[in-house]
């Protein structure tokens, strides 16, 4: 065989691989469906009475177009672009926007709601839309997908999704940490377990609606978000530390309860997402990663305490480069930020789905 022959052989060889492989990858998830707080609600939030809004300038101010959809940040999501990684649309749409047909809901949907947490009073106090709320708009949408797809399409997209659930942080920060319910019923470390039990409930609960291919997140270092630096008052503009080690300890539990699942749902795949190592790399080596500016401060107003509402208060303040920024407001990641977690996501814990 000629050099040139064989030349012209191995590219086809690897236009072969290269064309079965993005096959594999777009096919292997036929959606995306999402459950959590404001770090996934792509917009769930503009349709319900809340003040945790972030559909107004600055937010969007880099998303297609320049639009504010309801997405804490000022571009896509994580689950947007894990979304187009899969070779699914690169923008998950919010379950409430009925400008969205079910015939779009069909490669994705979010229920997620700003301010909701695992347990069911973090949103109650939020007025947001609560986990077990957002697992019953699940179940409307499943019924929904049977009447537009029939039964035997509606299941396969259902069995072959990818379910993200992002949630847990708002259970610390805007409640057990500031409330006084949970505090006089939950030592820190019961609290925790508590919400590990829950954690596993939605698990359970969206496997017995059909779901199979399943990712949890993990909670990042909350305690070194810029709201919760500035509100130190210990070490007032430092991370706190004993913010982050519930963190860790919520994340420790978290992992043996996604082994215990694997154990119990047979035909499941259940996986957990790091989000805790990456951050806080970017947050102890920013430059590693493209990022310019103070990661101790968001680039909305001050950067230091505004987020929703207050964000919208503070635009004339806004940064002129916000992918500059680790953090986008003083809870919420930057594009940036988003797109390089969703990378590292991608590359760990969803690679087995790929």
């Amino acid at each position: 065989m000629s050099t040139q022959s064989f030349c012209y052989r191995l590219l086809l060889l690897i236009v072969h691989f290269a064309l079965s492989s993005s096959r594999a990858s777009t096919g292997n998830v036929s959606a995306i469906i999402v459950f959590g707080d404001s770090t996934v609600d792509t917009g769930n939030n503009n349709f319900i009475p809340t003040i945790a809004k972030a559909n107004f300038p600055p937010y969007g101010c880099d998303f297609d177009g320049g639009v504010a959809t309801g997405r804490f940040s000022n571009g896509r999501l994580v689950t947007d672009f894990v979304s187009e990684m899969f070779g699914l649309p690169s923008s998950v749409p919010a379950y409430l926007d009925t400008d969205y047909t079910i015939d779009q809901l069909t490669t994705g949907l979010s229920f997620a709601s700003a301010g909701a947490g695992l347990d069911d009073f973090t949103a109650k106090f939020t007025t947001a839309i609560s986990l077990s709320q957002q697992l019953d708009y699940f179940k409307e949408y499943i019924q929904r997908l049977k009447l537009a797809k029939g039964e035997s399409v509606a299941n396969e997209i259902i069995a072959e999704a990818l379910y993200v659930f992002s949630i847990g942080t708002n259970d610390f920060t805007l409640n057990y940490l500031v409330l006084p319910l949970r505090r006089a019923q939950y030592t820190t470390l019961e609290f925790v377990t508590y919400l590990i039990g829950l954690a596993d409930a939605a698990v359970r609960d969206a496997y017995h609606l059909g779901a199979r291919k399943i990712e949890f997140t993990g909670l990042g270092p909350f305690g070194c978000l810029p709201a919760v630096r500035t509100l130190n008052l210990d070490e007032p503009g430092c991370c706190n530390k004993e913010y982050n080690q519930l963190a860790m300890s919520f994340n420790a539990e978290l992992q043996d309860a996604v082994r215990k699942l694997n154990g119990d749902l047979v035909g499941a795949h259940v996986v957990y997402a790091d989000t805790y190592n990456v951050l806080s790399a970017i947050i102890t080596n920013p430059s590693d990663y493209g990022f310019e500016e103070n990661v101790a401060q968001g680039c909305c107003g001050t950067g230091r305490i505004e987020t929703s509402v207050f964000c919208g208060l503070g635009e004339p303040l806004t940064c002129p480069d916000p992918n500059k920024y680790l953090f986008f407001d003083s809870a919420h990641p930057s594009e940036r930020a988003c797109k390089i977690i969703a990378d590292e996501i991608i590359n760990t814990a969803l690679l087995v789905f790929l």
